[in-house]
């Protein structure tokens, strides 16, 4: 039988330690100088054991504000997912593989509408098998959970649930509650501590189904350098845009700026009709049916589904995905 390698193994207790979780908060922070990140290893062995419940309110309180004081790192996130995917028991093997995973963990209170649900509906309607999680309770997660609702969509409570909706629309939201529901505890302690922490990363590079790839949006472009280099790390595909409040969204009225592995690729405008105009649930379900007409909306949808199209599909090109997505919402039947 091998023996671990010393990184495979929690840190050693100092002589003063009397908790086991202890090590990793004074490899936080030391203090200048002294504190570092925690290897790859050793985040996945802290972030267990926080989710099964083996660090104090107090540990992890101080754990998550030095991950994020600290700034995050490559290693150190790549470990954070492992581990967030091991408690909960991930990826989810359903009949055929899931073409794209798209995350959405946008929380803001000013976050409108989600038209990107839209896209990702439009993406299934081509033949794409999505699966898009996310939290449902948050100040900002109002407007998805009326929209799913507006649109009939019944968040899926378990992997038979997921397999169903995927089979008959190709299209299934699990919610982050139902996914882990130590990772949501973890993410309301947003309002506990005063601010974001880590796990919201880690919710967005969670990829539950194991899908070929990812659309991912950011917030802060500073992010997005960390969302590749762990996809990296994790040997997955993922594009990632400043999108609209954090979420894989883009309008189209002003140029994009893509991430993927293979680099940089620059979006050029895709029309000058402005902002969406409509901003309600209801007319989000209009518009998906014919009944509506807000054509920046329209755009926001065709312009989103195309960078999901690109994220799916390596082989195609920019203005091929964009064609393609104008032909669908074109034809789409309500």
């Amino acid at each position: 039988m091998m023996n671990p390698s010393p990184d495979s193994l929690p840190p050693p207790r100092a002589m003063t330690d009397t908790h086991d979780f202890a090590p990793y908060v004074r490899i936080l922070g030391r203090g200048p100088g002294k504190s570092r990140a925690l290897t790859r290893a050793e985040a996945r062995h802290a972030l267990g054991m926080v989710l099964r419940h083996d660090a104090t309110p107090e540990q992890i309180g101080a754990f998550l504000m030095l991950l994020r004081y600290r700034g995050e790192a490559v290693e150190e996130m790549a470990g954070l997912v492992e581990a967030a995917r091991d408690h909960a028991g991930l990826p989810w093997r359903f009949s055929r593989p899931v073409d794209l995973d798209w995350p959405s963990y946008a929380d803001g209170r000013t976050r409108g509408v989600p038209w990107y649900l839209l896209s990702a509906l439009l993406l299934a309607r081509s033949g794409l098998w999505i699966v898009m999680h996310g939290p449902l309770a948050g100040p900002g997660r109002r407007h998805l959970v009326e929209s799913l609702a507006a649109l009939g969509i019944t968040p899926c409570q378990n992997a038979a649930a997921a397999e169903a909706a995927l089979a008959a629309a190709g299209f299934a939201f699990m919610p982050l509650e139902t996914l882990s529901p130590s990772m949501s505890d973890l993410l309301t302690l947003r309002g506990t501590l005063g601010l974001r922490s880590p796990i919201n990363t880690v919710g967005r590079l969670l990829d539950p189904a194991g899908a070929f790839a990812s659309v991912d949006g950011v917030f802060h472009p500073a992010y997005i350098a960390l969302h590749i280099g762990t996809a990296a790390l994790l040997t997955r595909r993922v594009a990632v845009l400043k999108g609209g409040g954090g979420e894989a969204e883009w309008t189209g009225a002003k140029p994009l700026v893509l991430t993927t592995d293979a680099g940089e690729t620059v979006w050029p405008p895709l029309h000058d009709a402005g902002t969406p105009a409509s901003q309600t649930p209801a007319a989000l379900a209009a518009l998906w049916a014919g009944r509506h007409a807000d054509p920046a909306a329209a755009a926001a949808v065709i312009a989103t589904a195309a960078v999901g199209m690109y994220a799916a599909s390596p082989g195609r090109d920019p203005a091929s995905c964009i064609d393609a997505a104008r032909a669908w919402w074109a034809g789409r039947a309500g």
